[in-house]
């Protein structure tokens, strides 16, 4: 059981509405000794730590220094023997049939930034390339969500007008390639918190409320899991 510095390290912001993904996810994670897994956009590297401590050996990649950045939390953490860092694009990823998991985290955005799908459609087809057969690919992203949010972000977001927040109907098809595709949505008032007190506090309104009323296209997270 993870305590909540843990959990927080791992997910790192918006942590009471994102690491809702860790549970669900965990009912899906291959169990495999010495599996091998890629987080995609790692940044500080917080599910490449959560990779490593489920026993993975994990290649933490982002596009440009990835171990200066991510490093120093797997070492707070004693987990750096398990993790390698490499600089790697996710519409290019230079393995094929090698990992067990791929994971990645609020990525889409920017690989299809000024409205190229077709680059968000590429990274798919790269992962599934990239996973073994049977390979899983687990992930977290923003989705468009309603008008109010995309109204905010554009008001208030600093990239808000050049990020392509994906739809769950372009995640169906993103994702057809593959031999089975799972979802799950979650979220609504966080979303509109300007500090992290003010977005863990806005998510109870969400668990108590908005989770259970609004349709899925409503919320702004959605947790996947496709299966290769």
């Amino acid at each position: 059981m993870m305590n909540s510095d843990q959990v927080k390290d791992i997910i790192q912001w918006d942590v009471r509405t994102w690491s809702k993904a860790l549970p669900w996810w965990e009912r899906h994670l291959p169990v495999i000794k010495s599996g091998k897994a890629l987080e995609l956009g790692g940044r500080e590297g917080g599910l490449s730590l959560w990779l490593a401590s489920k026993g993975y050996e994990v290649i933490c990649s982002d596009l440009e220094n990835t171990e200066g950045t991510a490093k120093p939390l797997h070492v707070k953490h004693g987990l750096e023997s398990r993790v390698q860092y490499k600089d790697i694009d996710a519409m290019n990823i230079p393995y094929e049939n090698h990992f067990d998991v791929i994971v990645f985290k609020s990525i889409l955005g920017g690989i299809g930034r000024d409205n190229h799908p077709e680059a968000q459609q590429r990274t798919f087809d790269e992962i599934k390339k990239a996973l073994k057969p049977g390979g899983v690919l687990l992930f977290a992203e923003n989705l468009q969500a309603s008008g109010m949010h995309r109204y905010m972000r554009k008001k208030f977001v600093r990239w808000g007008n050049s990020w392509r927040y994906v739809r769950i109907d372009e995640l169906k098809t993103f994702t057809s390639g593959f031999h089975s595709f799972d979802f799950t949505t979650t979220g609504f008032l966080s979303a509109f918190g300007r500090s992290e007190f003010q977005r863990n506090t806005l998510a109870l309104g969400d668990e108590a409320l908005f989770n259970h009323i609004l349709p899925a296209d409503l919320n702004y997270v959605l947790f996947g899991v496709a299966v290769k």
